[in-house]
């Protein structure tokens, strides 16, 4: 049995961050270099990792972001191997370098402590949103854990012209510098009866990426706050 499962054994670490597979994130902890990581995610840990759900630091930055339970994050502690997960949804791992990228707050797994956060209102789509959408703005140099329902497509916006249109449901991320605004791809009057069709789109322009996830999954994506 020892060697039939030998080949799920973790690797040896090489960066503060790596896939173990498609759908599981392994992070190197140590003393001093904490990490933000989605409460609830945690699946196992080696060695001496300590857990603070929603702490203080986390309450104040995002005000915009908490429900009725808190911000769904918490702060993680120690040194050992930490391996997260987000129900089996495939993790991509990004390493700014004096850099910014604009998160969905349910695609954020994790997250280096030190870099500078916040959560922020989507501009330019309130009059499509009703309320305005808020996103979590990532900056600095460090490691940050995406999920993304399947394998995600990274769009490159600055090969032309043309805008890039993604349904709200299926945004995982963006380069924040990227200007955005809402379309509507129907009449209202649609809506009635048995019409279809999407109701808006998030259109980017300028020179960026956008990471778009082959899954409209619309449980509590962007968040609609008043």
């Amino acid at each position: 049995m020892n060697q039939q499962l030998a080949g799920y054994a973790p690797t040896p670490m090489a960066a503060r961050m790596e896939n173990h597979g498609r759908t599981m994130l392994k992070v190197a902890m140590a003393t001093g270099q904490d990490l933000y990581a989605r409460t609830g995610s945690m699946v196992a840990y080696e060695g001496f990792v300590q857990y603070e759900p929603n702490p203080p630091a986390v309450r104040q930055v995002a005000s915009q972001w908490v429900t009725g339970e808190g911000a769904p994050i918490m702060k993680c502690s120690g040194d050992g191997l930490l391996y997260l997960a987000d129900y089996g949804a495939d993790v991509v791992v990004i390493n700014l370098d004096n850099d910014a990228i604009s998160v969905n707050g349910t695609n954020l797994l994790a997250f280096d402590a030190h870099l500078q956060w916040g959560v922020e209102k989507v501009k330019g789509l309130a009059k499509f949103a009703g309320q305005g959408l808020w996103n979590v703005q990532i900056a600095g140099t460090g490691w940050v854990a995406l999920t993304s329902r399947g394998t995600p497509i990274v769009v490159d916006c600055g090969r032309g012209e043309d805008e890039t249109y993604v349904d709200p449901d299926a945004l995982v991320a963006w380069s924040p510098n990227l200007k955005v605004k809402g379309k509507r791809s129907f009449k209202a009057g649609s809506l009635i009866g048995r019409g279809s069709g999407e109701a808006y789109q998030m259109a980017f322009s300028g020179q960026g990426i956008v990471v778009v996830q082959p899954s409209e999954d619309s449980t509590d994506r962007l968040r609609v706050r008043g």
